[in-house]
């Protein structure tokens, strides 16, 4: 009968999973192979095989002769079976007996068994136990104190302990959790307490440090005083817990040129802090009184943390007075930490700074705000899919254009990867630069598959494009191959907009065709990408029906004579999503139509002849008379003829004037002259060119749109 070492992956039966250096088990052997003794503690009896000699030195394998705890013939094995000739490579290699103990200053030993290990004696299990009557290890027969984890006496033992705890720290996705990881495995396995300090700041790849070598305090990990009893622990036996977590004073320390600390660290292997010059290095790190904190002798080992091209910190693991001091090979064993701790770190960091550029590229290619346009509300949100995947296709964009009308805009990239980001910056700008040109929304996406053509034969996408007007209340959409948009009446019907689908951008030679709907006022467009509403679990058609009786459903919340607030609407749509619907990122755009009253709104031709100007003024007067705003009407006239005066200059056709009244009053004047008209300044000896300069001077804001047949200049006033 061969004992076994047990895998540390997978407890067998007869194991105990709560021994740290792993059971060892007997193979089953056949009923009634061994002759039945009585135990001394009067249990019953079991077979027992023979044994050899404590302490006796494992024989070599492939021989005739048993090996040490190992049944013969002599020993009563009627069936016993020849052993075969060569070993089985299936076979894990049997782990050799008597392997001496190491002495604990704080147990007594008698005889042999107190001063080398055993094999396990009579009437023993199957697996191993941590304890003996009497509180002894039953491999060493030693007296260990309660609450104590137990020494790694064999190389095995730390090699178990080492892949054990480089997988907990390679679990770590970023910094805290490697930490974390490397003092959970550590403390109180392979030490009592650990301290880790890193660089403050910590260098990211391969980017050169110019300041000085700063360590900080990141993180401290011990035993803890008291454990329960009722998991197997007891407190902790005098002399009392040590105290170096207690008194460190420097939370922050700068390594100077040419110091102990710094040639430490220069050395990069682990080192005892019982050697003079580790002393004063330790020292230095930990701050005046730290020589009360660290036990004497080889109980604690300063271990710097080398990542792939610098240091980049330092662990310092300690050892109680009453437990079994380091040994040499436990060096191995810390340099084996510090350095997967330390490359995990620099990974992590690496890591962390491809998220922060992934995060502000899909930030900076997203809306940072939305604008306000008058007459209509909206509301937007973004999801990645994935926290791990944070950039996508996925865009939105509002665009204001003349004549208080708005664009709206939502579009997806196929993929959610940088390459996916990138395209749709492109395509984004792109829309951006067509929206200026005040082209219709046919053409504009017409020509972003001219665009998507040129970054490549595979750059493929969707979008949908719409102009919502306020004055007159209606909105113009073109679809290339996106989800049709939601349309949520006032009264908290939901409707899914017929919209032609088109074909997606990129795929070229394609017509778009735009629609002209009626956009009521109360009423609220939905425009949303895919994830929202396509998953594994459901098709897009079904999500779209979801979509709408959950926007229905919210809306009879809120009664049929008041909408639901945006940003709640937006939430709630979000809320429809399951455990399993996040397979893509999601866009979300929702714009509330207000709309202008017609009696807010003034409008007129003018023609292009020199009394144009005083004719304008008349017709502001009277507006602003009209809807009670007098007190403007100074500055007005002002504004609007100077407007009016370079409008009818360059004009051939009649030029339109318009009054708008919302929240603020705005102007707009428009003529068929596609040149946009600068500020300057104006010299002494000029005759003109100080009308924009008034503008400028007493209007809120104004701007300048070309537009396809001219342009338009607008400007607003406060309404007092």
């Amino acid at each position: 009968m061969t004992e076994q070492p047990t895998s540390f992956e997978r407890p067998q039966q007869g194991a105990d999973p709560a021994d740290a250096r792993g059971a060892l088990l007997r193979t089953p052997e056949p009923p009634q192979a061994l002759p039945l003794q009585p135990r001394p503690d009067g249990a019953s009896p079991c077979p027992v095989p023979a044994q050899s000699a404590v302490g006796e030195p494992p024989r070599a394998t492939g021989t005739d002769e048993p090996r040490a705890g190992e049944a013969g013939p002599a020993a009563g094995y009627e069936h016993a079976q020849p052993m075969a000739a060569e070993p089985d490579p299936h076979r894990p290699r049997p782990v050799p007996e008597g392997i001496p103990a190491q002495p604990d200053p704080g147990s007594r030993t008698t005889g042999a068994a107190g001063a080398a290990g055993v094999s396990r004696p009579p009437g023993a299990p199957g697996g191993t136990e941590r304890r003996g009557p009497g509180g002894q290890e039953r491999r060493t027969g030693q007296t260990l104190p309660p609450g104590r984890p137990l020494p790694m006496r064999r190389d095995g033992d730390r090699l178990r302990f080492v892949g054990a705890a480089t997988r907990r720290i390679a679990r770590g996705m970023d910094l805290d959790e490697i930490v974390m990881g490397l003092c959970r495995a550590t403390v109180p396995t392979f030490s009592d307490a650990i301290l880790v300090y890193l660089r403050e700041p910590l260098p990211v790849g391969d980017e050169r440090p110019v300041g000085p070598l700063v360590l900080r305090l990141r993180r401290t990990d011990r035993i803890p005083a008291e454990r329960d009893p009722e998991v197997g622990f007891m407190p902790a036996p005098a002399p009392e817990q040590p105290a170096e977590l207690s008194v460190v004073t420097n939370e922050l320390c700068e390594v100077q040129p040419g110091s102990a600390l710094g040639e430490v660290l220069r050395g990069v292997r682990p080192v005892f802090t019982d050697a003079p010059p580790a002393r004063a290095a330790l020292t230095e790190l930990l701050g005046d009184g730290s020589e009360l904190a660290v036990p004497s002798g080889q109980r604690a080992i300063l271990a710097p943390l080398r990542g792939r091209r610098r240091v980049i910190g330092a662990a310092l693991f300690l050892r109680r007075p009453e437990r079994l001091a380091f040994e040499a090979d436990d060096l191995l064993v810390a340099a084996q930490l510090a350095t997967h701790s330390a490359l995990g770190i620099d990974k992590a960091m690496l890591y962390g700074r491809e998220a922060y550029i992934a995060d502000e590229l899909q930030r900076t290619m997203l809306p940072e705000t939305l604008p306000r346009p008058t007459g209509v509300r909206l509301a937007s949100r973004y999801l990645p899919a994935a926290e791990t995947a944070r950039v996508g296709g996925d865009w939105y964009d509002a665009i204001p254009l003349p004549g208080s009308r708005v664009a709206l805009v939502v579009g997806d990239v196929m993929g959610h990867s940088m390459t996916s980001a990138a395209i749709m910056g492109q395509l984004r700008t792109t829309a951006q630069t067509l929206a200026g040109l005040d082209l219709p929304p046919q053409e504009v996406l017409h020509h972003l598959d001219e665009q998507a053509q040129r970054l490549g034969t595979d750059r493929m996408a969707t979008c949908l494009y719409a102009v919502y007007d306020p004055v007159a209340h209606r909105i113009t959409i073109a679809n290339a191959g996106h989800p049709p948009p939601v349309l949520l009446h006032l009264g908290g019907r939901a409707e899914v907009l017929r919209v032609p689908p088109g074909a997606p951008i990129g795929v070229g030679g394609v017509d778009f065709e735009a629609v002209e709907l009626d956009a009521p006022a109360g009423g609220t467009l939905l425009l949303y990408t895919d994830g929202l509403v396509e998953s594994r679990l459901r098709d897009v058609w079904t999500g779209i029906e979801q979509l709408r009786e959950k926007l229905a459903a919210t809306a009879q919340l809120t009664g049929p004579d008041h909408p639901p607030p945006l940003e709640a609407l937006c939430d709630e749509v979000l809320d429809m999503l399951g455990p399993g619907d996040r397979d893509d990122d999601i866009a979300l755009l929702a714009a509330r139509f207000d709309g202008i009253a017609p009696s807010d709104v003034a409008y007129w031709f003018l023609d292009p002849e020199d009394s144009a100007p005083g004719r304008a003024r008349r017709l502001a007067r009277r507006a602003l008379a009209r809807w009670g705003l007098e007190e403007l009407t100074d500055s007005v006239e002002l504004l609007v003829s100077e407007v009016v005066t370079n409008a009818v200059r360059y004009a051939s056709r009649p030029v339109t004037l318009r009054l708008l009244r919302t929240d603020v009053l705005r102007c707009e004047v428009g003529d068929d002259v596609p040149q946009l008209p600068r500020l300057r300044q104006a010299r002494a000896d000029d005759e003109g060119g100080r009308g924009l300069y008034l503008v400028n001077r007493l209007a809120r804001r104004w701007g300048a749109t070309r537009l396809s047949t001219g342009k338009v200049v607008w400007f607003e006033l406060h309404r007092g």
